[in-house]
């Protein structure tokens, strides 16, 4: 079994993956800056002894270099890092802040390229066949209306991880991006009530926890694909978005309209 290291591991995806993770048998290193939450997850979700957590705030080099120190420390070292922790702030170009733009890039972006280098530093260093796992979105296949500052920081994310997957394949690590459509997390529940974030809604419905991590575990780390979206079908329609970014301006209101509905299905309206 794996050692795995979870960023983002006190909330979201990352909560549940550290607990699937762990009943898999793999050695988990559950890593957030939110020491508080980390230790709610362990109760709730039934973490075993074996899941060591702590802290790391994901934007701070020197953070990293600790955090992946006590992982060499307690455990021998990583096998796969899984950089999941993000934030969003919905926002209209004209109405978003300076902050959120430097925390959405700092945490997004800067976060996913210090866990990735540092990472690789020492899986090199330990002649480690290792595996990273970037989480991006279907944000970063697809303009995203309304997101627009959470969908640079992800369109950063997918370029920053497939040249990197390049880059280390001849040092025998393996590097996959996960685009997951919108799932149920506090990401989400921060988005119900925002217009500007009608698009995220426009699917039939948001994913689960579990749904991503079934998705991770049965074959992102077997197969070690360079790219999977979920579900596939609304991979497939963000990638044609992408790359016919004028048709998906036509679409738009019409997206917008599902969506509109869509977030009031998730209030609870009829």
């Amino acid at each position: 079994m794996s050692r795995v290291f979870v960023t983002g591991a006190a909330s979201g995806i990352g909560r549940h993956l550290v607990g699937a993770l762990d009943r898999a048998g793999h050695r988990v290193i559950a890593a957030d800056l939110n020491q508080d939450g980390l230790a709610q997850a362990r109760a709730r979700e039934g973490w075993s002894d074996l899941v060591l957590t702590t802290y790391l705030d994901v934007t701070s080099e020197t953070d990293w270099g600790a955090a992946l120190d006590l992982a060499t420390d307690r455990v021998g070292g990583v096998d796969v890092m899984m950089n999941v922790a993000g934030v969003l702030s919905p926002g209209f170009v004209v109405d978003v802040a300076a902050a959120d733009i430097d925390k959405t890039f700092q945490v997004n972006v800067r976060g996913v390229v210090l866990g990735t280098r540092e990472a690789a530093r020492r899986m090199i260093a330990a002649n480690i066949p290792g595996h990273i796992v970037n989480f991006g979105s279907l944000a970063s296949l697809s303009p995203v209306p309304g997101l627009s500052i959470y969908c640079a920081s992800k369109w950063a994310v997918r370029g920053f991880t497939l040249s990197a997957a390049v880059e280390l394949e001849a040092q025998r690590i393996s590097v996959s991006l996960v685009c997951p459509d919108a799932v149920e997390t506090p990401m989400l529940d921060l988005q119900k009530g925002r217009a500007e974030a009608a698009l995220t809604f426009s699917g039939s419905r948001p994913l689960t926890v579990d749904e991503v991590s079934r998705v991770v575990l049965e074959h992102v780390l077997p197969a070690r694909p360079l790219e999977v979206s979920i579900p596939t079908a609304r991979g497939l329609l963000a990638r044609v978005g992408g790359a016919l970014p004028a048709a998906a301006k036509v679409l738009y209101p019409v997206m917008k309209k599902m969506g509109a509905e869509g977030q009031k299905r998730s209030r609870g309206g009829a």
